[in-house]
């Protein structure tokens, strides 16, 4: 790794990434492709040094804008972080995942595909996909973890178009020669995590006295990640991954979302002792479930610990410690991340409804 482009790397699992490259290997140059909307802020990476990072602020969908900054770096790796993500939003506009994840994804295939074939001198780019454990549906009860053979079972419109992607990202390795990886990860928290995920949500509304939504009875089971944990299996995949290979990533933190908010309120208690809510597990209020609501996720992490050596370093209390501690230290950007109209547009599209139906 030389030079690097990021797609995706002003969000929150992009932006951790860069942050940890940067720091583990100084002398990588990245390049951070971003459009920047409303997930996605480029103070995240402000202290970077600007000697071996660039932000271009530009879309996935962009093919003459990829083509560029693969010509002008020499762009020898690419990690592809850059796809909407929440699950909620998918079910209100599908579109925009489909445009995004999967179109978005083809057209920077094929300008990789487009660059070897201009300059069958240069070694081939190697691609890395960062994909999610949700492309492989729900598991019930006692049914064995995920791993690299599970059938793809996506239910939900986010699912669905990152599976496609994964799908893409395989049919270029196979029919053009794509050096590729892809990992498929569990779910992430941590630093710079925009609010209306679940973790910085109930980390937000409880420090502000705002009900704190449990979809259903809460009993869906999730498997944790720190983002550094991640940061560092994805490093360990570009440095020591096989061709056109599959890792699933885990943080082996597996819970139920009732378990998951009382812990975090847990800790709350004892990190803010003058908080005027606490006890903050008085906030939980239960609302109706989402549709399609995958029961149970859990990944079998095997097979990237026995190929590659790694291993998660948090378990969940430490990483949520350090995730909280780091909102409470920057309550400036959690601020700025509620204040923006987008947020409160969603929170009460979202929950307006459900909470008015309890």
């Amino acid at each position: 790794m030389i030079n690097v482009l990021v797609t995706g790397g002003a969000g929150f699992i992009g932006s951790n990434f860069i942050r940890y490259l940067t720091v583990q290997r100084p002398s990588v140059k990245v390049v951070n492709l971003d459009s920047c909307t409303y997930a996605a802020n480029p103070d995240n990476l402000r202290d970077i040094q600007p000697n071996n990072y660039q932000l271009v602020k530009g879309s996935v969908n962009d093919g003459g804008l990829i083509t560029k900054l693969l010509d002008q770096h020499q762009i020898d790796t690419i990690v592809h972080f850059a796809a909407e993500t929440h699950v909620d939003r998918s079910i209100f506009g599908p579109a925009e995942f489909v445009h995004t994840n999967i179109l978005g994804t083809f057209t920077l295939l094929e300008a990789v595909r487009d660059f070897q074939m201009r300059h069958p001198e240069l070694p081939y780019v190697r691609f890395h996909h960062v994909s999610t454990d949700e492309v492989f549906g729900s598991l019930g009860p006692g049914e064995p973890a995920f791993s690299e053979s599970t059938p793809y079972d996506p239910r939900s419109p986010y699912a669905a178009s990152k599976a496609a992607s994964d799908h893409l990202v395989r049919a270029y390795a196979a029919t053009y020669g794509l050096n590729i990886t892809i990992s498929n990860c569990s779910n992430n928290y941590g630093p710079y995590q925009f609010p209306e995920k679940l973790v910085p949500l109930v980390i937000l509304n409880a420090l502000n006295g705002r009900p704190l939504p449990i979809y259903g009875d809460g009993q869906q089971i999730r498997d944790w990640l720190y983002v550094e944990d991640h940061c560092e299996a994805i490093l360990s995949v570009l440095e020591q991954g096989k061709n056109s290979k599959t890792y699933l990533i885990g943080g082996e933190n597996q819970l139920t979302n009732l378990e998951l908010v009382h812990l975090i309120c847990r800790l709350l208690d004892n990190m803010v002792p003058d908080s005027p809510h606490r006890p903050h597990m008085q906030l939980i209020q239960f609302v109706p479930d989402r549709p399609g609501h995958d029961r149970r996720y859990e990944i079998d992490s095997r097979n990237i610990r026995s190929s590659l050596g790694w291993v998660p370093q948090h378990d969940l209390e430490t990483g949520l410690f350090k995730t909280i501690r780091w909102y409470l230290d920057n309550r400036s950007w959690l601020k700025s991340a509620q204040d923006r109209p987008s947020y409160a547009e969603w929170v009460n599209r979202n929950y307006g409804a459900r909470q008015a139906s309890t």
